[in-house]
């Protein structure tokens, strides 16, 4: 049996109540070592709070954050010795060039000159070019100095806010296969984005946040390798719909309009289920594709009848 690995971040029942429903409400979860732990949710949800309060620049109100054996806010400056960090809202000091900026933020944190060889290798395939002036910088110009500043370090752990923001599409799939190798080499990541399909590709685990509350964390790897397929059936004629979905347990949704159904089975049903349709004439038969899209909006949709 393989050792359980340590936990690396344990938030713990943390709230920070801005007013009027802003902030983040009785947050947990654990993010244990060599783990990448993703966070979507809609603009305002509380993702940045939550990661400057684990970052230690915001103060909880209730609860606490611990970062290996430290307090996240009481020891910012030792936990910040294992960190690499993307902030979504970027301001460089008044360097005179990128080159000025990596090197003094390197240097502080012990790098030495031979250590910037794999910054080197980062600048390059992000293509960026840190002869410009940091303050000058486009969007992201900035954001490509951020993400190399925080993978340069080879950090134990990556804090990430939204860093695919203001990147075109070849460099954003460059960033993703950079996080792929950090994850490789064993460092433990937070990353939050708007954009679900990212977090899908590197992470392990995905919470979901909305009006500063975790409403559900779902597991990667459990979605991608699901025992149950969901199958979208459009009938010719009216009877052959009728016929089939007389009686069925496992209808998703049905649209009569268009004579289509859609089911959910068990993956060792599906040769039965193509026996079934032998008899039926079809216009047309597909998987619909599940993924944490999918999960999500499932989940949204039964949380609300609960509320209910």
């Amino acid at each position: 049996m393989s050792e359980e690995k340590k936990t690396v971040i344990s938030v713990n029942h943390v709230s920070k109540d801005y007013g009027q429903g802003r902030g983040n409400f009785d947050v947990t979860f654990r993010i244990k070592q060599g783990e990448t732990l993703g966070i979507v949710g809609e603009n305002g949800a509380g993702k940045t709070t939550l990661i400057r309060q684990i970052m230690g620049f915001i103060k909880s109100d209730t609860g606490n954050i611990n970062i290996y054996n430290y307090d996240a806010y009481k020891d910012s400056a030792s936990t910040k010795r294992y960190m690499g960090y993307i902030p979504g809202e970027i301001n460089f000091p008044d360097v005179r060039s990128g080159d000025e900026f990596l090197h003094d933020y390197g240097r502080a944190l012990g790098m030495k000159d031979e250590d910037f060889a794999y910054a080197n290798e980062i600048i390059s395939r992000m293509q960026l070019d840190i002869r410009a002036y940091p303050k000058r910088m486009s969007k992201g110009m900035k954001q490509k100095t951020s993400i190399v500043a925080a993978m340069m370090l080879k950090a134990p752990i990556i804090i990430m806010d939204e860093p695919s923001i203001g990147l075109d599409p070849l460099m954003r799939e460059e960033l993703l296969k950079l996080i792929l190798e950090q994850k490789e080499r064993g460092a433990t990541m937070l990353m939050s984005s708007n954009t679900i399909e990212e977090l899908e590709r590197v992470c392990d685990r995905v919470a979901y946040m909305s009006q500063g509350k975790i409403l559900d964390i779902a597991d990667v790897h459990e979605i991608q390798s699901r025992m149950v397929r969901d199958f979208k059936i459009e009938f010719k004629e009216a009877k052959d719909y009728q016929s089939f979905i007389k009686n069925r347990k496992d209808i998703l949704r049905l649209q009569p309009q268009y004579h289509q159904a859609t089911i959910r089975i068990d993956k060792k049903e599906i040769p039965h289920l193509f026996d079934q349709l032998e008899k039926y004439d079809l216009k047309f038969i597909s998987e619909v594709k599940y993924n944490l899209t999918t999960y999500f909006n499932e989940r949204r949709k039964s949380l609300n009848k609960e509320e209910k």
